[in-house]
Formats: C-alpha cells, sequence, structure tokens
C-alpha cells in the first residue's frame, strides 16, 4: 500500500490556502490596528487574540458538523467564497472608506474581521478532515506530512508577496489592496482546483473499503481500570499535563514573537516591513529544511531532549536578539534561522509525545487537548505581550518571550512518558508528520 502523493498534495491544497490567509493575517492586521486605526499594542494584542478564541469553538463545532453532513467539500467552498469576498471588502474599508469616513470605518473594519474570522473558522477542520478520510489509515502520517508541507509552501507565497506586494504612498502610508488581492486570487484558484480534481464521495467510498478491517493501534496497557472506568495511571498523566504545560509556555512564548514582531520592526528600523517578512521567510524555510534532520535525530536521541534542544536553541536566539535587533542587520536573518530550526524541534515532537500518551485512550480526544492548551496560549499571549510593550516599550518584546521558552524547559524536563524512540521513517515525508 502505496500513499497516492498526487491526491493528497492536492488535497493539501485547502490547507496551502488557509496558512497563505493566516500569515497576512499575523503579518498585516497588527500594523493595520496601529497605523490606520492607531491602537496600542494592549488593544492591537486583544484584536489579534480573538481570532484564537473563536477557534476554540468553531474548530471543534464546524468539524463536528461536517462529520454529521458527512461531506467536508461544501465547508471548504463556502468558507473559502466568504473569506475572499470578506478579505477584499477589509482591503476597500481601509485604503477608501477610512479615508472618507474614518470615524465609523473602525467599526465596520472590527465587523468585517469578525466575520472573516468565522469564515476561515468554519472550514478549517473539514480542510484538515478531508485528508484523512481519502487516505488509508496506514499511510495517514505521510497524509499529514504532505499537508503540513503544503501550509509551509502556503505561507512563504504570502511571505513574498509582502515584500513585493506591498506600496507607499508619498505621505508614507502604505497600501496592501495588491497583497490582499495576490492572496485572495491564490485562495481561489488553489480551492477550485480541489473542487475539480477530487471527487469527495467516491474516494470516500473506496477508502471506506480498503480501512475495512484496517484497526488502529492502541496502547491498552498503558490504561488501569477505576471503578470501572479505564483511567491513566497517574505517573502517565502527570507526564501527560507536564507536556501540555510545555505545549502552552512554548506558545506563550514563541507567538507573542512571531505575532508583534511585524510591529517591532516596522517602529524600530527603517524598511521594517520588508526586513521582517524576509526574517519571517527565513525561519520557515529553516523550520521546513530542518524537519527531516529533526526526525531522524529524535529517533535516535529521544523526542524529550530534542524538544529540549529546541527550546535552549530559541532562548539563544531570542537573547541575541534582545541585545541586537534594535538595529537591522544581516545577522538577523542567522538569529530566525536558528529560530526556525528551534521552531521545527519543539513542533515535530511535542505532538507525537501527546499522541504517544493517548493510544492508551482516544486519540481524538487527545488530540483536542493539545489544540485547547496551544490555542489558549495563543489567545492569552498577545493580550499579555501588549500590555509589557505598553508599559516597557518594544525592546520588551524578544525577553518575554525568552521568559516563557526558558520556563517551558522545567515540564518537559519533568516528564516521565511520551518519549519512546522510533525507528528512522521509512519514508522522508514521514518526518513532516507534524501539527500544524
Amino acid at each position: 500500500m502505496k500513499l497516492n502523493y498526487k491526491r493528497t498534495f492536492l488535497v493539501g491544497l485547502a490547507f496551502f490556502s488557509i496558512c497563505a490567509f493566516w500569515q497576512m493575517y499575523d503579518g498585516i492586521i497588527p500594523l493595520i490596528l496601529r497605523d490606520t486605526y492607531g491602537l496600542d499594542n494592549k488593544l492591537r494584542g486583544i484584536v489579534m487574540g480573538i481570532d484564537n478564541m473563536l477557534a476554540l469553538f468553531l474548530l471543534p463545532l464546524f468539524g463536528a458538523l461536517s462529520d454529521k453532513k458527512g461531506r467536508r467539500m461544501p465547508f471548504i467552498v463556502i468558507g473559502t467564497a466568504l473569506a475572499v469576498v470578506l478579505t477584499m471588502l477589509l482591503a476597500y474599508i481601509i485604503r477608501h472608506y477610512n479615508a472618507a469616513a474614518p470615524t465609523e470605518s473602525l467599526m465596520i473594519f472590527f465587523v468585517s474581521l469578525m466575520a472573516l474570522l468565522i469564515s476561515m473558522g468554519l472550514y478549517r477542520s473539514p480542510a484538515v478532515a478531508l485528508m484523512a478520510d481519502v487516505t488509508p489509515k496506514p499511510l495517514r502520517s505521510q497524509g499529514n506530512a504532505v499537508i503540513n508541507l503544503m501550509g509551509a509552501f502556503g505561507g512563504l507565497y504570502t511571505l513574498i508577496m509582502m515584500k513585493v506586494a506591498v506600496t507607499t504612498d508619498a505621505a508614507g502610508n502604505a497600501n496592501y489592496t495588491a497583497l490582499f488581492a495576490s492572496v485572495a486570487g491564490l485562495m481561489v484558484t488553489a480551492i477550485a482546483i480541489l473542487v475539480l480534481t477530487i471527487r469527495e464521495k467516491k474516494l470516500v467510498a473506496e477508502m471506506k473499503a480498503i480501512n475495512y478491517g484496517v484497526s488502529e493501534d492502541e496502547d491498552q496497557g498503558k490504561t488501569e481500570t477505576v471503578n470501572g472506568k479505564e483511567k491513566l495511571p497517574k505517573p502517565v498523566l502527570k507526564s501527560l499535563l507536564l507536556i501540555l504545560t510545555t505545549i502552552g509556555l512554548w506558545f506563550l512564548g514563541y507567538n507573542a514573537v512571531t505575532t508583534f514582531f511585524t510591529s517591532y520592526a516596522t517602529a524600530t528600523w527603517s524598511g521594517g516591513l520588508s526586513h521582517a517578512s524576509t526574517c519571517l521567510m527565513v525561519a520557515t524555510v529553516a523550520a521546513v529544511a530542518s524537519y527531516i534532520p529533526i526526525g531522524m535525530i529524535s529517533a535516535k536521541i529521544g523526542r524529550r531532549n530534542m524538544i529540549r534542544i529546541g527550546l535552549l536553541t530559541a532562548a539563544a536566539g531570542f537573547a541575541v536578539a534582545t541585545f541586537c535587533a534594535r538595529e537591522f542587520s544581516f545577522y538577523l536573518y542567522i538569529v530566525f534561522a536558528v529560530v526556525g530550526f528551534a521552531q521545527a524541534s519543539v513542533t515535530v515532537n511535542t505532538f507525537p509525545m501527546v499522541w504517544e500518551i493517548s493510544r492508551s485512550g482516544n486519540v481524538g480526544k487527545y488530540t483536542g487537548f493539545y489544540y485547547t492548551v496551544s490555542m489558549t496560549a495563543q489567545t492569552v499571549t498577545p493580550f499579555l505581550v501588549g500590555i509589557f510593550l505598553d508599559k516597557l516599550g518594544n525592546d520588551a518584546l524578544f525577553p518575554y518571550g525568552l521568559v516563557f521558552v526558558l520556563l517551558a524547559l522545567i515540564p518537559i524536563s519533568l516528564a516521565k512518558h511520551g518519549d519512546n524512540r522510533p525507528e528512522a521513517p521509512k519514508s522522508k515525508l514521514e518526518a513532516f508528520d507534524v501539527d500544524d
């Protein structure tokens, strides 16, 4: 049995378009809130945390609805169509309506932004679930690898467009219309190809036949019976909580830096957006290039050790940036390459550690634990870092990230379970099998 890579890449177009959008959202919306509407760091942090707060409810809701309906494609098509229309509406509001009616513009912008976030939340879970629907159970690791690789390419596309599609007028005001249009056009093209090439009903029926009799590999030996119910032994539960704490602390630190970095750069450097986009692109490329060697190294030294290496590497990068990022230097590209490696080290290994423990129970439930913790952290950290930046100035960004990354070393060092050392992947693509 072999993975149909062509089909999986086509299915991955949905996630490709999703990641392209979110790269634009995280990089540009904070600048619009600051430069167009004059929001301070705290208020920008609140707005930038809303998408993660909505995701806590929208992702499981629409995932369950698509399960109930037995179809993913309608959610993908409708969600994309709404998102594209609302993206271009935002571009119009920012460029034209704001100049004509600035008092009313912020409210209209905010309502449109909320509608856009709901539209994006409508189809993220169905888009990921579609891959599982059309991929045989034994090959879903490789399929997930392809999906995440497609997502990385989507983010890279937007980072490139942020460098070439953003213009500035004589007054120094940025024009993001071309950038918004390029991302919206990519989303339409990607989903159109997906709809024209993937026959969901037929493929799902084929996969049901293939998957018949193929059981999930669950290790029942890790559970214990308490009052007639299967539960994790206390030491294993403790390790799970420690791993989840590590994940939360990591996202508190790392996402604060990535969310506010464009704001930091444009406020600190000349030509800040272009340099910031390049730094983020370098980090993304470094992460993608690191997945395969990290997967191989983790198989030899263990997941926990690789996570600790990643956390220490990220801490070193943030420490250097604390003292060296006040003026732009090409050395910062090296710093962000290091941070990209660190991000890959943590991402590749934290989810499998949770999954390793979850084999004794419900995999979906434990996956939900991962998403709940990571998205809660991503919801809280923009608000927290916004307060710090308002009180202490932009230079507090990297120390904030540094503190939480260092704190994450404590729980992962105490975790005693989830660190099985797998054999080296038979396919190099399996090393990409990570959570988004």
